[in-house]
């Protein structure tokens, strides 16, 4: 019976937001609610079950992504992710230009919600391609590929920082195995796949160039833009690599520890941020305050749907679903990354939305997390692959590609889909080798 509730309650998650559209935050709770009257769950106990769902949730996430996207917006406005575009694109040279927006890409993503750095990129990338004479597709598709592995795979990006709290996985790990990860994947995915491509000629329309494009003497300096966007890597990574190697004792190791929190980590970044790409440049405190405001404001959304497949994950928890099912999988010869990154494809696939096909999959796969031993930092990457698989006319990136290239439905087939399912793929395959060598 279990089965047949939680199979009926993903089947109205789905109505509510593919069919009535439905806002997915309201589609979390009125699904958590009719799971728990279906497991014959008390009213109130219900309510108290949401509610310990989200909290547990957003306590710690609401810093983080607080936070990342204060210094993403920061980033943006500054300048700093165009001065890194063309830092890169000196350095590598115009025949290496896709090279050089791949990691403008990456490095920018790392901190950059997607919608947000695919905003800001895409233009600097008609630039780039009228520039260079180099075709539209085959400089922004490496770019992309780059933007949506680090959306997936990386904290602080809402999923990833999601699922690692739900499955209490180490955030330092998460990142570095996702680096790991991410790079064969982006490789793959982006510069190597555009050769095998068919040849698709993009129309971008005016509206969808640059808006603001800053003059040279406007751009901070590019290792300021460097430095102030990776810092929060630094940090992170950096900490976890020095608390393997020193004795779990002394101030040196808590100082360590405690700079290394991802929480304290983007705090010291947007701080610093505050002065080099802020009031270092002549910026006042309200100017950038007002950056703040307007990048938190464009987060909340994304919380609410992250608190709302928080209270479905306790729901599951508390009603008796979430046993019952890792008894179930348990059954299943095949690896719980796999099955993970099965449902989230699954998912991803009706839904559309990544984000919500990564935390619905968190929610059902959590038993076997507690039960079978297997890499909580890993399943991380798993479900975060799946979650990008088979993008196509539901979900929101495809058509922003779409549109913003002007292409036809059929094209946008041949190159995004492709593009994000090879994505998803490269991502499973890399988390299996790093399965067995860990």
């Amino acid at each position: 019976m279990p089965l047949v509730i939680i199979s009926l309650g993903i089947l109205f998650l789905f109505l509510l937001i593919i069919v009535f559209r439905l806002n997915a935050f309201i589609a979390f709770i009125l699904v958590s609610i009719a799971i728990g009257i279906g497991q014959g769950m008390e009213l109130n106990a219900i309510v108290s079950s949401i509610e310990k769902g989200i909290g547990n949730t957003l306590g710690f996430l609401v810093m983080i992504l607080g936070l990342g996207a204060m210094l993403g917006k920061l980033v943006a406005e500054s300048g700093a992710a165009q001065q890194i575009t063309n830092g890169l694109i000196r350095f590598f040279g115009v025949k290496n230009t896709k090279t050089a927006v791949m990691l403008t890409g990456f490095i920018v993503g790392i901190t950059m919600f997607y919608s947000v750095g695919f905003v800001i990129l895409v233009p600097l990338v008609f630039t780039v391609a009228t520039a260079t004479g180099l075709s539209l597709i085959s400089i922004a598709l490496p770019m992309l590929a780059a933007l949506s592995v680090t959306h997936g795979f990386l904290p602080p990006h809402p999923a990833p920082s999601a699922l690692s709290v739900m499955f209490e996985a180490d955030l330092g790990k998460t990142l570095l195995y996702g680096i790991v990860v991410a790079i064969p994947a982006i490789l793959i995915s982006g510069p190597l796949l555009t050769r095998f491509l068919p040849k698709v000629e993009a129309r971008p329309i005016k509206e969808f160039m640059a808006s603001k494009t800053f003059t040279e003497a406007e751009l901070p300096g590019l290792s300021n833009s460097l430095i102030t966007a990776l810092l929060p890597v630094l940090l992170i990574g950096c900490s976890t690599l020095l608390t393997h190697l020193l004795p779990m004792e002394g101030i040196l190791f808590s100082l360590i520890t405690f700079i290394g929190n991802p929480v304290i980590a983007l705090l010291l970044s947007v701080l610093i941020g505050i002065y080099t790409l802020g009031i270092a440049r002549g910026n006042s405190m309200d100017d950038i305050m007002k950056i703040f405001g307007t990048a938190v404001s464009g987060i909340t959304m994304v919380l609410l749907i992250i608190s709302g497949a928080g209270a479905l994950k306790q729901i599951l928890i508390d009603s008796g679903v979430s046993q019952y099912i890792g008894s179930l999988l348990e059954i299943s010869s095949l690896s719980p990354l796999v099955i993970a990154w099965l449902i989230a494809t699954l998912i991803r696939f009706s839904v559309g939305s990544a984000t919500v096909a990564g935390l619905t999959a968190a929610g059902i796969v959590l038993p076997l997390v507690q039960s079978s031993g297997v890499n909580p930092e890993l399943m991380v990457l798993a479900i975060g692959s799946g979650s990008l698989m088979l993008s196509h006319v539901n979900d929101s990136g495809f058509w922003l590609f779409k549109e913003y290239f002007n292409l036809s439905i059929k094209e946008t087939l041949s190159t995004w889909t492709i593009m994000e399912t090879s994505i998803g793929i490269s991502g499973l395959l890399g988390v299996l080798v790093l399965d067995k060598l860990i």
